[in-house]
């Protein structure tokens, strides 16, 4: 006989859209995306499968209803900021989120529907560039370049990551050990000198990126609103 979901005090709530979304999304935080399976969700929140139908149409309703979950995390300045704090805070912000949520990016790269929170979320960047006095061209680029450093930035820093209790001295001074000094003096001394004595610092390598984008858009801007 199949297994039968164990109740757990969670499961005395009444299910709704929003219990289901927000179990999948810390599912996929704990797991992976991967491991989202109905069944599995469903043992999550003490119900079968088949009651998650109920108020989800499908799968791809959950993924899409995710994303949006997600997205309505990052916080959006008010219109009163300039353009360039705001995509700042909103850069910030979307990085703060992608590394709670590390499937998220690539997640709402691939969906091609969007919920309200997503289309808010996209109009609102839209609409701040473009207030600013950036083209359609010119918009298009700019959120190309500043999502692509954002995603990109995330799963980078999440491949090099080897666990929140790992501290990054350890993991130089592991790889220290395989660096002879007479064949790689430069990578050395960037190991020792930096990684094992400055520190790594993600927030400010991430704001240290951001700028040299944001300068070049405002040197873009510029002759097209003179």
């Amino acid at each position: 006989m199949p297994r039968r979901p164990i109740p757990s005090p969670e499961s005395r709530t009444p299910l709704n859209r929003d219990r289901v979304l927000r179990a999948a999304v810390a599912l996929a935080d704990e797991e992976g995306i991967e491991s989202l399976k109905m069944r599995k969700l469903g043992l999550r929140l003490g119900v079968e499968a088949m009651s998650l139908y109920n108020h989800v149409g499908n799968k791809d309703d959950i993924l899409d209803g995710m994303v949006d979950l997600v997205v309505s995390e990052i916080d959006l300045p008010p219109d009163a900021v300039g353009w360039r704090e705001a995509m700042r805070c909103r850069a910030i912000s979307a990085q703060a989120v992608y590394s709670r949520h590390p499937w998220a990016s690539a997640l709402m790269d691939s969906r091609t529907t969007s919920g309200p929170a997503r289309l808010q979320y996209f109009d609102w960047i839209l609409g701040t560039l473009r207030q600013a006095g950036f083209t359609h061209e010119m918009t298009a680029r700019a959120i190309s370049v500043l999502d692509s450093y954002v995603y990109g930035f995330g799963r980078q820093q999440l491949n090099m990551s080897a666990g929140p209790d790992v501290k990054p001295e350890v993991i130089a001074e592991a790889f220290l050990q395989g660096i002879p000094a007479d064949e790689y003096p430069h990578l050395r001394e960037m190991v020792v000198e930096y990684a094992m004595n400055a520190g790594h610092d993600e927030s400010a390598d991430f704001e240290f990126g951001l700028s040299l984008i944001l300068d070049g858009l405002q040197r873009l801007l510029d002759p097209a609103t003179s």
